[in-house]
């Protein structure tokens, strides 16, 4: 019975979907003339000055030749391989065929809920 109530439902949906889609498209669609402004631009400083306040000291030999050292971080490689290392074996232990039942059932996992102090 839920079946076909939900059966119903959905091609209803679909029906009136589809009709909104088919009155949305109905109507024609005029384009309009292009507006060709003939008033030039008038500046209130030269080009150069201009750019020069925009774009401060970003012209290409700037960013080709004088480019800033990069900041250095604490982060090292061997850091970075044992938290993969880390990762890896978690991830492991969470997909394996229990669902990772036996990851959190270990002596070292103290909380079961999280956000909860350990017991």
């Amino acid at each position: 019975m839920a079946r076909n109530i939900a059966s119903s439902l959905f091609t209803g949906i679909a029906t009136v979907a589809v009709a909104a889609a088919a009155a949305i498209s109905a109507g024609n669609s005029y384009a309009d003339d292009i507006t060709i402004d003939t008033m030039p631009a008038v500046l209130s400083a030269p080009h150069m000055v201009i750019k020069a306040q925009v774009l401060p000291a970003t012209d290409e030999w700037t960013l080709q030749h004088n480019r800033a050292s990069l900041p250095q971080s604490g982060f090292t490689a061997a850091k970075a391989k044992a938290d993969y290392a880390a990762a890896r074996d978690e991830v492991r232990a969470l997909n394996a065929e229990d669902s990772g039942a036996a990851y959190f059932k270990m002596p070292s996992r103290a909380t079961s809920v999280m956000g909860a102090p350990a017991r």
